[in-house]
């Protein structure tokens, strides 16, 4: 029993550790893009104007908030104590990406403080010592910044990256300082190398800081070119991979972009790369890489077109979130910024997912409608007639429609081509059916004009490059289909000829001819009906057709009061009594106008 009583407590024991394990989540890896942060606060606080004395108070401020909410103080008010951040803060659980912030803000402070010295060293030429030494302190920072990023593991390659980079500028502008011309335009290599590098893996919109930068430290390069005296160096740095952080720059790169890819930070389209920053839309592009593989698991057509339906409601969302962002920022304003703007081209990229999948769920409809009408099976209890086909080819083509009228593909020669190229095969579809519609209310000369049409529409496709398989080999059959429905059409057209004359060959023969009127309809016509003196003769339509006749009227005598009813007096006689009595009196009334009644 005791021997029973400790397993038990053993495996309880493994059981809480494999649970506490699989608890445990993974370390979130910090991300710090320096040179955007350094930009936009440079910008923001005084370098706009070389202001370097405001960006320096700047500095020192968020550096003291920062260390009072991160909890990392240098001693009290009375007493300091210097407190570094370690790579202990950067492991620990609560970490997060506001502690790479000081010594980002201290390099920043103290390179800010050196170039102030700079400008008044102009005429106090002993401030240049001071210079140096705050150069010194700066490059100090940055070093410490890059180790915090490599030691601790917990940093993104790309915050890596731009923390070599960031620290080989400024040990290359130390080494400007001190004119070590050969060790200057080392360091400043390395960082044009790893900026270089940035720019090919990020989407356009985020290279504009790396380009920046990129510009900047061009003419300390030609400088130091130029001080070097040899020509070709500026070619011998390019190809140096030093030892430090270029030793590993092509392990870097490409962690860089498998975590950007893993995230769904961009999307490439069309040979372009967009930035992906509302959450939504970041959501619904992951989402969308397992959509082809859950559309082709579904078993039956309805469980496709329910997928479809789903992903169509969050591309809609999607849309929405995006056009939210555009009203928010006050650059986008104008529509032709707004084309130019990446954000602009992730929403037409958007619309175009949204179409393209709406198109796919038009055509597994057509499918299922055409199942449907070869095995005469109902679809929500209604037959399918080739009318609903032709409405949904025709809300195909509306869909083509507006890929052609995208912002920002107006005038893509290749795009319109591609679109142009598969409206043609959907228009054969549609010719087709409408054909169909015709035959059926016996228009067989224009049926046999669209018929004709589609036969165009499908040679044209067919011939045309069609990048979609599927859609090559249902105009195949579609080809065939086309010959046999000819057929049809121009036997039915001779059938119908022989209709017509049918009842001037049975009046010349001395036959019966069987009418489809009912005798009332024809009574001032004689023939010889034989179907009278039948069990069931056509005489009357039972039920009589519906007449269309007035309603009853309504009348109401609230008009009776104000109704003028003409004089009768001439025919009953009264006025013959007035005209005994009137005499000179009345004469008199009617020369003065006097004794008249108001009518």
């Amino acid at each position: 029993m005791v021997g029973q009583e400790s397993e038990i407590e053993n495996g309880k024991v493994t059981a809480v550790e494999n649970s506490d394990k699989k608890n445990e989540k993974a370390p979130i890896l910090l991300n710090l893009e320096i040179f955007r942060i350094t930009r936009d606060s440079q910008q923001q606080h005084g370098l706009r104007h070389a202001d370097y004395q405001r960006y320096r108070g700047y500095c020192s401020r968020r550096i003291r908030r920062l260390r009072k909410v991160l909890k990392i103080p240098q001693g009290d008010r009375r007493h300091y104590r210097r407190r570094d951040v370690t790579t202990t803060h950067l492991t620990a659980n609560n970490a997060e990406n506001r502690l790479l912030y000081i010594p980002l803000l201290q390099a920043e402070r103290a390179w800010a403080h050196a170039m102030q010295l700079r400008q008044e060293a102009n005429t106090e030429p002993r401030k240049k010592f001071h210079l140096v030494s705050r150069l010194k302190k700066a490059c100090a920072h940055g070093q410490m910044l890059l180790q915090l990023c490599e030691e601790s593991g917990r940093c993104e390659a790309r915050t890596v990256l731009e923390a070599g980079a960031y620290a080989s500028w400024l040990r290359g502008v130390l080494l400007l300082e001190l004119q070590q011309w050969r060790e200057a335009a080392d360091s400043l290599q390395r960082a044009r190398i790893v900026l270089e590098q940035l720019c090919t893996a990020l989407p356009a919109d985020e290279r504009i800081v790396y380009d920046q930068k990129l510009e900047e430290l061009k003419p300390s390069l030609r400088y130091c070119a130029y001080n070097i005296g040899d020509e070709s160096a500026a070619g011998d740095l390019m190809a140096m991979r030093g030892q430090g952080l270029m030793h590993n720059l092509d392990a870097l790169m490409a962690q860089a972009k498998e975590s950007r890819s893993g995230i769904m930070h961009e999307v490439e389209w069309r040979g372009r790369r967009v930035t992906v920053k509302p959450e939504k839309v970041r959501l619904f592009l992951i989402a969308l890489q397992d959509l082809d593989k859950s559309v082709s698991k579904a078993e039956t057509a309805q469980a496709k077109i329910d997928i479809l339906e789903n992903i169509l409601m969050d591309c809609k969302d999607a849309i929405s979130a995006i056009k939210d962002e555009i009203k928010t920022d006050p650059k986008l304003k104008s529509a032709p910024e707004i084309q130019a703007s990446s954000v602009g081209y992730l929403l037409s990229y958007l619309m175009y997912v949204r179409l393209v999948r709406t198109i796919e769920r038009n055509n597994l409809l057509v499918e299922q409608a055409e199942e449907a009408r070869k095995n005469n099976i109902q679809i929500d209890g209604k037959k399918v007639r080739p009318q609903d086909l032709t409405r949904l080819y025709e809300i195909i083509l509306q869909n083509y429609n507006d890929l052609q009228q995208l912002p920002g593909f107006e005038n893509d020669a290749v795009y319109q081509k591609e679109i142009d190229t598969q409206m043609k095969a959907y228009r054969a579809f549609r010719c087709y059916y409408i054909a169909q519609v015709l035959t059926g209310l016996r228009r067989f000369r224009e049926a046999l004009a669209m018929l004709e049409r589609c036969n165009t529409y499908t040679v044209e496709s067919l011939i045309s490059k069609l990048d979609n398989q599927q859609l090559k080999d249902k105009l195949q059959v579609l080809k065939k289909d086309i010959e046999s429905c000819k057929f049809e059409v121009h036997a039915d057209s001779v059938l119908e000829d022989d209709e017509e004359d049918e009842e001037s060959k049975y009046a010349s023969s001395g036959k019966s001819y069987k009418d489809k009127k009912p005798l009332v309809e024809r009574l001032d016509d004689y023939r010889e009906d034989s179907q009278v003196l039948t069990k069931n003769p056509n005489i009357y339509r039972m039920p009589p057709p519906m007449e269309a006749i007035p309603c009853k009227p309504l009348f109401f005598d609230l008009a009776c009061n104000f109704v003028e009813f003409p004089n009768l007096d001439d025919k009953t006689g009264a006025t013959d009594g007035k005209k005994q009595g009137a005499g000179l009196t009345g004469l008199v009334k009617g020369f003065l106008g006097w004794g008249k009644s108001d009518k």
